[in-house]
């Protein structure tokens, strides 16, 4: 018995659901309170308009076809957040993995995450992996650690399915989640524990380099047994920092924390040299935020030289109202020259030569007809 038998609906009913993977121009849409994954085109009217569909995207299928598993896109609902990189709509948090050991936790890379995890604004559950390849000493170093960074981590093991499940379950049940790290630390392998059923391709750690190679390949959502989706992304071991150098201070707790206890002198202040500033002290990741705020001010340095982008550019017009952008041509640079240029150009250089003397050279041009 299909599916629209069993609830009583037809073809003609409409289904709210959730975006799950997308592949050329097909969307795998979950539906929700269902069992049902369909697989669905977009609607031409949404094409024209220009809407995009998302990983993530709540959208409303229409005309299900239950037993062919089909289905049409006809709205997509307006999104919470989006990201970028990985290409994601509605997520809640951003699982952040990282391996205590093989490979070696390096406390600069870390931070350069949790930095880039805090600037898209989402909540951050931080988790340490393969706590059992270290003693249990080293373990609450690095607990005590992180928590003066302003972050409680979860320390798990892979080998140990039940400690994973208690750890992780709650901070994931019912959300969107985006689980981002490097390369090697254990992602899909979690996955893999968190979702029995989902096999996501495991390689090893290079021994050569000591990173992981990478397998995964491209953006999905994946459903947890007791609800929620997981997003495994692929592995990258050194993420882009973008941002102004008045908004990094945001992205580290332990400033935060010093400007609920005080102001700093100046407004501006980025807590370098300037007097009166609260951030700057004997903070372990003080030198990390510098480091970071030169790579910022040069990032800035660099925009503000480029050329302005609506003066590159120039809007035009079409027959049916639409506005498109097109490259604006330096003045005179590739205009062809006018007839009545090229004649006055002419007849100076006839003049000329006829004051010159030099009859030959203009009786030659008047043979060939210039």
């Amino acid at each position: 018995m299909s599916f629209s038998a069993d609830k009583g609906l037809s073809a003609g009913d409409s289904w709210v659901g959730t975006v799950v993977a997308i592949q050329a121009n097909y969307y795998s849409v979950r539906l929700d309170d269902s069992p049902v994954m369909l697989l669905c085109i977009r609607r031409a009217l949404l094409k024209k308009m220009g809407q995009q569909v998302m990983v993530g995207d709540r959208v409303t299928v229409e005309q299900p076809d239950w037993q062919g598993e089909r289905g049409a896109i006809a709205n997509v609902y307006p999104r919470q957040n989006f990201l970028d990189r990985p290409p994601i709509a509605n997520a809640d948090q951003i699982l952040l993995v990282f391996a205590i050991a093989e490979p070696t936790l390096d406390p600069h890379q870390l931070s350069r995450f949790l930095v880039k995890a805090e600037s898209t604004g989402l909540a951050i559950t931080l988790c340490l992996n393969k706590r059992d390849l270290v003693a249990d000493t080293v373990v609450q170093r690095w607990q005590k650690r992180l928590e003066s960074w302003g972050y409680h981590p979860l320390m798990v093991s892979i080998r140990a399915e039940a400690e994973v499940h208690s750890s992780l379950t709650s901070a994931l049940q019912d959300k969107i989640t985006v689980v981002a790290g490097p390369s090697g630390v254990g992602k899909s392998s979690l996955t893999n524990r968190l979702i029995p059923d989902q096999d996501l391709r495991v390689n090893t750690v290079s021994g050569k380099l000591g990173r992981g190679r990478h397998t995964t390949r491209h953006v999905e959502l994946f459903e947890l047994p007791t609800g929620g989706f997981l997003a495994d992304t692929p592995g990258f071991n050194h993420p882009d920092i973008v941002s102004t150098p008045e908004a990094l201070s945001n992205y580290f707790p332990e400033i935060r924390q010093r400007r609920e206890s005080g102001t700093c002198q100046f407004s501006n202040c980025l807590h370098r040299d300037e007097p009166g500033c609260v951030v700057r002290g004997d903070w372990e990741r003080y030198q990390h935020y510098l480091t970071m705020l030169m790579e910022v001010v040069q990032q800035e340095k660099v925009r503000s030289h480029q050329p302005d982008a609506e003066a590159a550019e120039k809007v035009k017009m079409t027959e049916d109202g639409k506005r498109s952008h097109e490259p604006r041509l330096e003045a005179k640079k590739y205009r062809r020259t006018s007839r009545k240029t090229r004649n006055q150009a002419f007849q100076e250089l006839c003049v000329d030569l006829s004051v010159a003397g030099d009859l030959e050279d203009l009786e030659d041009l008047e043979d060939l007809g210039l």
